[in-house]
């Protein structure tokens, strides 16, 4: 496969994913995004609306290799990085990689797993490898984590610290589908899955490349401005007891330019920042414990802030 333009690479990924997923447009993107910025995504959505499916039918579009974690309280940190196993015959230890060991890992139901199992994903989100008995290991490359929840379940489960949300790229939701999508939907799974019959579009190791790419797309100091105050916004609201990180601001800035480059752009736009921070910064706020008592939410204090701060061409 010849070198693509991220425009061209974004429009054979989109078409690919679609002869398997209906709809889902904006999250395909959102997932793209975190995948060129060298981030991960938190799926968030009801069962049965194609979270597995979607992870599935982008890790064979990319031509990657792909692993999926179920994730239970009796599941152990070693089943997820590996672990050294002991060789009689030599009187030695050898490394037997776990399932982390992959470029597109699926982590389900990621929130059942104990806090000791989920903490051992933070290193290997963060830093792209992992420490067993003192080695580290690097991961390969591109490496994708995709944790799904189960938001209307919460017995038997441990919600995530907001330390290892902050590790996720952005959070997403792809909902029900429309009644036309999910005719569509029964239309095409009414013989052979087409999962089945998927094959790979694009090479998934020029990716590097093009995460280097988006590097280069100009984001003018008006557009840095609006996002600095953004983050200061959430950070000054009321309502929040946790604003904006500095690695958010900075997660902002870089999904701008990757949505920018997908959409065949060499430059950033406030549109662009709009579109993005919800999915990149939701998750990452804390509302107050009095505001939640009288519903106030991170996301409705997001959009408040989206509301109250003006683009403009003002200084910090």
């Amino acid at each position: 496969m010849t070198d693509l333009s991220l425009r061209e690479f974004a429009t054979l990924v989109r078409a690919n994913i679609a002869r398997v997923i209906v709809g889902k447009s904006e999250t395909i993107d959102l997932l793209l995004v975190a995948l060129l910025c060298g981030g991960h995504a938190l799926i968030e959505d009801v069962p049965g609306v194609g979270k597995t499916m979607l992870a599935r039918a982008l890790a064979i579009s990319l031509g990657l290799t792909f692993r999926r974690l179920q994730c239970t309280p009796d599941l152990m940190p070693n089943d997820v990085i590996g672990v050294s196993v002991y060789h009689p015959r030599d009187a030695s230890f050898v490394f037997q990689p776990g399932p982390i060991f992959t470029n597109i890992l699926l982590a389900d139901e990621i929130n059942r797993a104990t806090p000791r199992t989920q903490s051992a994903l933070l290193e290997a989100m963060g830093e792209g490898q992992v420490t067993v008995d003192g080695t580290t290991y690097a991961l390969q490359r591109p490496f994708l984590v995709l944790a799904t929840q189960n938001p209307v379940e919460f017995e038997g489960t441990f919600p995530l610290p907001e330390a290892q949300l902050d590790r996720f790229f952005v959070e997403v939701a792809p909902g029900y589908p429309s009644p036309e999508e999910e005719a569509e939907m029964l239309r095409m799974l009414a013989g052979e899955h087409p999962i089945e019959t998927l094959k790979p579009v694009v090479d998934g190791q020029q990716i590097p490349a093009l995460q280097r790419a988006i590097w280069s797309v100009h984001v003018d100091d008006a557009v840095r401005n609006y996002i600095i105050r953004l983050a200061h916004a959430t950070r000054a609201h009321p309502d929040l007891a946790l604003g904006a990180s500095p690695r958010a601001t900075l997660a902002l800035f870089r999904a701008s330019q990757a949505l920018a480059a997908l959409r065949g752009r060499d430059y950033v736009l406030p549109d662009d920042v709009k579109y993005l921070v919800r999915p990149v910064w939701r998750h990452r706020l804390l509302a107050r414990p009095e505001s939640a008592l009288r519903g106030r939410t991170a996301a409705a204090a997001l959009d408040a802030v989206l509301a109250e701060v003006d683009v403009g061409i003002g200084q910090i």
